[in-house]
């Protein structure tokens, strides 16, 4: 069985030349919403997924009616796959009943991949040049090594508790443990 998807992005938009499409591919369901590519959360598309049985098929319009992003695009196919269904994007004429749909699937799962393992390179020779520069990445420390000789002085007083402090400190009591700072000291 074909099941449509379409999409459009904003209200001001037709989905009329996608659902002329997916009725021409024979949909027998058609599942249609208003959300934009970007969002994860699609009901429609979550609808249509679920409606789906081993075997059927999820027809889109054009890729991009999917998902905004390669990986999210690997993503849901992958899921589609796994379940022992089809997708097919009729612009695009990819089909993944056929060996050379599922050969440019996996072909663009690998540049996906691809391009992760690039930011992630990119980003570990970023953070190294920052640290040859003396530059270190990351949060600040929440206290100072002044605010934690304070904190260990205030609560040795016996006059504070550890709430106390923290709030004197402007900081949460798990940033205080965090640091090994409590009444046990």
């Amino acid at each position: 069985m074909n099941i449509g998807y379409a999409r459009i992005s904003t209200t001001d938009q037709s989905p009329a030349l996608q659902l002329d499409a997916l009725k021409a591919a024979s949909c027998e369901k058609i599942f249609e919403e208003t959300a934009s590519g970007a969002k994860k959360d699609r009901p429609e598309l979550a609808r249509a997924l679920e409606y789906m049985r081993k075997g059927d098929t999820l027809v889109v319009w054009k890729l991009d009616r999917l998902a905004r992003s390669l990986p999210q695009l690997i993503e849901t196919a992958a899921m589609i796959e796994e379940r022992g269904m089809h997708f097919r994007s009729l612009t695009e004429e990819i089909n993944t009943k056929t060996a050379g749909g599922k050969l440019i699937f996996h072909i663009m799962g690998a540049l996906a991949q691809f391009e992760r393992d690039l930011i992630r390179e990119r980003t570990v020779a970023g953070l190294e040049a920052a640290r040859k520069q003396g530059r270190v990445g990351g949060r600040p420390p929440a206290l100072s090594a002044e605010a934690i000789k304070l904190a260990e002085t205030m609560l040795a007083s016996g006059n504070y508790t550890v709430a106390a402090v923290a709030e004197h400190l402007g900081v949460a009591r798990k940033t205080l443990y965090n640091h090994g700072i409590s009444r046990e000291m």
